[in-house]
């Protein structure tokens, strides 16, 4: 198949996509996860080709995933991983959908095969947990994000065939690549030049950078340090927001306040991604408290919470080496970077109207 951003696709039904499994629930090393099976035979449109995606374990740049698709609004409801809480996008193979139109009639699964000749549903779910297992600490699970590595292969930045297909599929547009590439040569630029000790000149190209961005009205250079010392304590507050609450992004120059040199805060790291949502209103999604660890498979506490903003992910426009990933990551918030939108203007603001301002800010954060 060539799916495109935007096509209709219907989810095989749970025998068709058991026969596609090996005895571990995977195809070509990808799970299958138990709370997939609840789309079964309903119809999704494509969000993006997941034809690449990115090392969130050991952080080293692009990966190849090959017949990969995200659908629009599946994520993970980590049930079947101890109450993960990171909402990580699906990936889905071609192989577990099939092309519709929106106006084709529903259409009846296909049983005709054996069911169980590759998988069954209880291999499905044994596969939640890794084949070694700790002596503490829990159990040690195995979902599509800690076993990436496994189902993907190394891409590097240059290979060009990426963005073909980035601009084919429907993923990006000529503008936002255009874009793309002009912030990653600026980046390059101010990179080197602070490697080679060149602080003042790296310190103008960003400036420079900023002026421009600011006559276009584009999003500030996203590569700034926070001035506390690594290791010092920083700044906190408590603000217990909760799901549908609505609050505003503080400005990139407050959050740079609240960060050490290694742009965390307590362990938490501002990403680049985060800026184009600065100064923009959105509400919260959910808490965020526990989740799996990508590398060990171990479920971990957050230290101090945080949440996740709706509509709110990572657009990989400023990501080292794997520029235009699809897989719309959440960043996780401390509540320090937001503010509660004063009463007065949550009694005039509609749930409609905070919808309208997030799909604005995203559609800014394109610039």
């Amino acid at each position: 198949m060539s799916l495109r951003v935007g096509d209709w696709v219907e989810i095989r039904s749970k025998e068709e996509i058991l026969l596609t499994l090996d005895r571990n629930g995977r195809l070509e090393e990808l799970p299958f996860m138990p709370q997939m099976f609840q789309y079964c035979g309903h119809r999704f449109r494509v969000y993006k080709r997941a034809h690449k995606t990115c090392d969130t374990i050991n952080f080293a740049g692009g990966r190849k995933l090959s017949g990969g698709i995200h659908l629009e609004n599946l994520r993970c409801d980590g049930n079947a991983f101890g109450g993960c809480q990171a909402a990580c996008l699906v990936f889905w193979k071609e192989a577990w959908l099939r092309p519709v139109a929106p106006s084709d009639g529903a259409i009846a699964p296909r049983t005709n095969a054996a069911n169980g000749k590759g998988c069954t549903e209880s291999d499905v779910l044994a596969g939640t947990r890794a084949k070694s297992q700790p002596l503490s600490g829990g159990p040690r699970y195995s979902c599509q994000a800690t076993e990436l590595l496994d189902a993907t292969t190394p891409l590097s930045w240059w290979d060009a065939r990426q963005y073909v297909e980035d601009y084919a599929s429907g993923n990006a547009s000529k503008k936002r690549l255009l874009v793309g590439f002009i912030y990653a040569a600026v980046f390059s630029i101010y990179h080197y030049m602070g490697r080679l000790h060149l602080g003042r000149l790296s310190v103008i190209v960003s400036w420079l950078y900023d002026k421009v961005q600011h006559i276009y009205g584009g999003v500030s250079f996203p590569r700034y340090r926070g001035s506390i010392p690594a290791g010092q304590p920083v700044p906190t507050i408590k603000l217990d927001l909760q799901p549908g609450e609505l609050i505003r992004v503080k400005s990139y120059e407050e959050i740079l306040k609240t960060l050490d040199t290694d742009n965390k805060n307590r362990g938490l790291y501002f990403d680049a991604e985060m800026v184009p949502y600065c100064d923009h209103t959105f509400r919260v999604r959910s808490r965020v408290t526990a989740f799996v660890n990508e590398k060990t498979g171990l479920l971990n506490r957050l230290r101090g919470p945080a949440v996740i903003l709706e509509k709110v992910w990572c657009n990989s426009r400023y990501s080292d080496c794997r520029m235009q990933c699809p897989r719309a990551v959440y960043p996780w918030w401390r509540e320090i970077w937001l503010e509660r939108v004063p009463g007065e203007a949550i009694a005039h603001m509609g749930h409609a109207t905070a919808t309208q301002t997030e799909t604005s800010a995203y559609a800014a954060s394109d610039t």
